[in-house]
């Protein structure tokens, strides 16, 4: 599905096809570890999971004749703060390895979370930069605003984790969705995360946390993913919806 000019979503991934990249938000490597130290017992299964993901974004590009040569993430690789915990050295390390067999370059962007990626991205020979700007496109975090927005007509960001909480009797399920409205009369689109362990904040009921967001959130539109089959549905802007 396209959400802007030259934006495709792409499953979790927002593909540009001009600039035969990919773009991956928030991946949150090591989550299970951080939970598992706090006693809740989930299995270590993220890295294939989402390496299973991958495959199927990457399949579905090749099989539409679409070269993937860069991968960009949007920040939040890791999951804790202050330091790396053994699985989280791990499977940032496998995930990297795994995204540089498959594509030319990766770039990644420093999360509020990626406070100690340095020594996993020198060890990589990875830089780790502020944003990125492919055209008249700027990838971002989203925890901060941008300086200079000269020449930009789209602004790309993760950082919210934005889902879509749906209520059936007194059960309410949650959806990751894209976020599409205004930033500054750019277009800004809020990437989910690529977190398969979680599915996002309530963007209807939750406090933003992106600076980006802190005005009218509810003039967005929200595209949400349908984890069967693979699609997104234009549910809309988000004040019809509450």
């Amino acid at each position: 599905m396209q959400l802007a000019n030259g934006v495709d979503a792409i499953d979790l991934a927002i593909y540009l096809p001009v600039h035969e990249t990919l773009v991956l938000s928030d991946l949150h490597m090591g989550f299970e570890e951080s939970l598992n130290a706090q006693g809740v017992l989930v299995p270590r299964t993220h890295y294939k999971d989402l390496v299973d993901r991958l495959e199927l974004i990457f399949a579905e590009l090749k099989n539409r004749r679409q070269r993937v040569s860069q991968v960009v993430i949007t920040g939040d690789l890791k999951h804790e703060f202050g330091g790396i915990r053994r699985q989280e050295w791990k499977d940032v390390s496998r995930i990297v390895d795994y995204l540089l067999r498959r594509v030319e370059r990766l770039v990644l962007i420093k999360g509020n979370h990626d406070v100690q990626l340095g020594p996993i991205a020198t060890r990589r020979g990875l830089e780790l930069v502020k944003d990125v700007r492919l055209g008249d496109v700027l990838i971002i975090h989203g925890d901060q605003e941008p300086n200079d927005l000269k020449g930009v007509t789209t602004i790309i960001m993760g950082h919210e984790h934005p889902a879509i909480g749906l209520r059936s009797g007194t059960r309410v399920e949650r959806f990751k969705c894209y976020l599409v409205g205004r930033y500054k009369r750019k277009t800004l689109i809020v990437q989910p995360s690529a977190n398969l362990l979680t599915e996002g904040s309530d963007v209807m009921k939750e406090q933003t946390l992106s600076p980006l967001l802190s005005k009218d959130i509810l003039s967005f539109k929200a595209f949400v993913l349908d984890d069967k089959k693979r699609e997104l549905l234009d549910f809309g802007v988000i004040r019809r919806l509450r």
